[in-house]
């Protein structure tokens, strides 16, 4: 079995989209996935499967939907996947804060064509760096403070971006772990 993590788009952000981790990690057992556990009141949930991501990540989606009325993006990565974007982490000698370094998990890797033409890179040069279907981001002045780059991937590279800071995504790679 491949252990995976869900990252699960735009739940529990104030009172929308609300959906108890208790009833989430009972949707994902009722799905047939096996050693689930949740992160955060934010969406994060891992667990082991023999199915494949893209099935997962379908599966998912429509199990919420039915079940809490709303639709909700599911990023997936397996542990490799993940442990991979920890290892592969480029501002690890800068960011020295874990809540203020952001790791915004994409759809996609980005359309070479759109990413030449509306790279995010530009928006701080100092502070963002590309990985594999993930972009890193220091905020050293806090979050609302950077630039916003999750809203511009979106609109400019049409991809789906759910952002986590740097505790939560080696937390998640912990429950991948155990």
């Amino acid at each position: 079995m491949t252990r995976y993590a869900a990252l699960l788009r735009g739940i529990n952000l104030g009172s929308r989209n609300r959906v108890p981790m208790a009833e989430l990690r009972r949707l994902l057992s009722d799905l047939g996935l096996a050693d689930v556990r949740t992160h955060l009141q934010s969406g994060n949930a891992v667990f082991s499967s023999d199915a494949g991501p893209e099935s997962l990540r379908s599966r998912i989606e429509g199990a919420i939907s039915r079940r809490f009325g709303f639709d909700v993006a599911c990023l997936m990565r397996t542990g490799g996947e993940l442990r991979a974007v920890i290892e592969a982490n480029p501002l690890a000698d800068v960011a020295n804060d874990g809540s203020r370094l952001m790791v915004l998990f994409l759809s996609d890797n980005p359309d070479p064509g759109l990413l030449a033409h509306n790279d995010p890179v530009a928006l701080d040069p100092e502070g963002i760096r590309i990985g594999q279907r993930v972009i890193y981001q220091w905020c050293p002045n806090g979050l609302m403070a950077a630039p916003p780059v999750g809203a511009f991937v979106e609109k400019r590279l049409k991809l789906i971006v759910t952002a986590r800071n740097w505790n939560t995504v080696t937390k998640l790679g912990t429950l991948l772990d155990t």
